[in-house]
């Protein structure tokens, strides 16, 4: 049985190059798969919390430790990543390239490690530092440091500046794919060129030296108590990253609609679809003229007519104002300015965004 989940046809002499419409590809494959996974993680946290929250709280660190499972024994075994040896690739060291090492014969340790690193902890680490982007952002929107404190100047000057590293971080990779197209770079991305490596299609030779690997690991018996052990160890950590990558292998268009049925474009389809009925409005609305129409755009505070900050509901009629704009009308008049019902400050509620 041999672990490749694209097309097995050999390339000729002279056209192991991958296209970049492969190479790419390739890339894009796991990055559709972890939102898929996360969504379904989040189902299962939201159904049941006390025994599936966890999975929710660690999800990246969890995808983590099974992303090293699956890419380690992909590396040893077929000299690829899981999603390039989806697409009947593999890496082979960079050198003269005259001579090509079958993928059964693995890579250099420096290699190995390099591109296990590179395949994990970048994404994990880019993960991790927008997420902190996001929180600071939307810390930066409810501050209540003073203008002047130097840790607020700090992360101002930090969320300024993370466009432009992000910016050059993207362009970085669409100018090694632009001069791969051109035939002036070897590599797509960066990340190979770091790990000291290249993709070529796999071979006929290929082909039937992993046909052959793997019908000796399975007929090969162990007589001694360690090396028993060893290969009990070696086999439950293979059988693991066999199921995962069996798995992600069956399971991989299921989890690249769910990504694309959750995506942002289509939240808009979907809440229009599952959407509950809207409640009834106050009741003095309806009876009486409020002192303060409320504006057409839900996102503008109805008192001082500017896009809200530090958004704040009022507990006896639902409406939301800014904080500073409720708390004084509150704190002066007694009564919510919208629907007249009696109000006191005990009665604001601070709302928070789901990401907080």
């Amino acid at each position: 049985m041999v672990e490749v989940g694209a097309h097995l046809t050999a390339a000729p002499a002279g056209a192991d190059r991958p296209s970049v419409f492969e190479a790419v590809a390739q890339d894009s494959l796991m990055a559709a798969v972890k939102p898929a996974l996360q969504h379904l993680v989040k189902v299962l946290a939201e159904s049941n919390p006390a025994r599936y929250g966890f999975l929710w709280h660690w999800f990246d660190e969890i995808y983590v430790l099974l992303d090293v499972l699956l890419q380690q024994h992909y590396l040893g075994r077929c000299s690829a990543s899981f999603s390039e040896n989806f697409y009947s690739l593999k890496r082979i060291p960079m050198g003269d390239g005259r001579r090509q090492p079958l993928a059964t014969a693995g890579l250099p340790k420096r290699q190995h490690w390099k591109s296990l690193l590179l395949l994990v902890l970048v994404p994990y680490l880019k993960g991790k530092l927008e997420k902190l982007v996001s929180s600071l952002r939307e810390e930066d929107e409810y501050s209540i440091h003073p203008p002047s404190s130097s840790w607020k100047r700090f992360y101002r000057a930090f969320l300024a500046a993370y466009p432009y590293v992000n910016m050059t971080w993207e362009g970085w990779f669409l100018i090694q794919q632009l001069c791969y197209i051109l035939g002036k770079a070897e590599h797509h991305s960066p990340m190979l060129k770091l790990a000291g490596v290249r993709l070529v299609r796999l071979t006929a030779e290929d082909i039937q030296a992993l046909e052959k690997k793997w019908a000796e690991t399975t007929s090969n018996q162990t007589h001694s108590f360690t090396s028993r052990v060893q290969s009990a160890l070696r086999k439950a950590l293979s059988g693991i990253a066999f199921s995962l990558s069996t798995g992600l292998s069956v399971s991989v268009f299921f989890l690249q609609f769910l990504d694309w049925w959750y995506s942002s474009e289509n939240q808009e389809t979907i809440k229009s679809l599952t959407a509950l009925p809207t409640p009834q409005p106050p009741v003095h609305l309806e009876q009486e003229p409020s002192p303060a129409p409320l504006p057409r755009l839900k996102s503008v505070c109805p008192l001082c007519r500017k896009v809200r900050v530090n958004a704040t509901a009022l507990a006896t009629s639902g409406f939301v104002f800014c904080y500073r704009c409720a708390y004084s009308h509150v704190k002066a008049h007694q009564r919510c300015p919208l629907t007249g019902y009696p109000t006191e400050l005990q009665h604001l509620v601070k709302l928070y965004s789901p990401e907080s």
